[in-house]
């Protein structure tokens, strides 16, 4: 089973140079291990997710731009937002693939 994400996952892109941390902002109540747990919400370039450094598509600041989170979960949901987990991958208007590096938490929170 996936393990959620939380507010302190690191995520990479495929084309951006560096991790970025992601920022929860679509909820403040739901948390594992004291980290709010992300949802399909927390899209939003620079706000949920900073720069990934220079982008190799454009040669500029690889800002996100995110359309929608994919492999979230199918039931479990806060706020009526499918929660993020392990396995989900977003696409980036730009051309790259933005993945989970690191869950942000270190206990097993499953989803079941």
């Amino acid at each position: 089973m996936p393990h959620k994400l939380t507010e302190k996952a690191i995520l990479l892109c495929d084309k951006g140079a560096k991790p970025s941390q992601l920022k929860v902002t679509s909820q403040t109540f739901s948390k594992a291990e004291n980290k709010l747990i992300a949802t399909e919400q927390d899209k939003q370039p620079e706000i949920n997710i900073p720069s990934f450094g220079v982008c190799a598509v454009t040669k500029s600041k690889c800002s996100p731009a995110i359309i929608k989170w994919e492999k979230t979960t199918e039931k479990d949901t806060i706020n009526n937002y499918k929660i993020l987990t392990e396995d989900s991958t977003c696409k980036c208007t730009m051309g790259g693939k933005i993945s989970v590096q690191n869950k942000g938490h270190s206990e097993k929170h499953e989803i079941v």
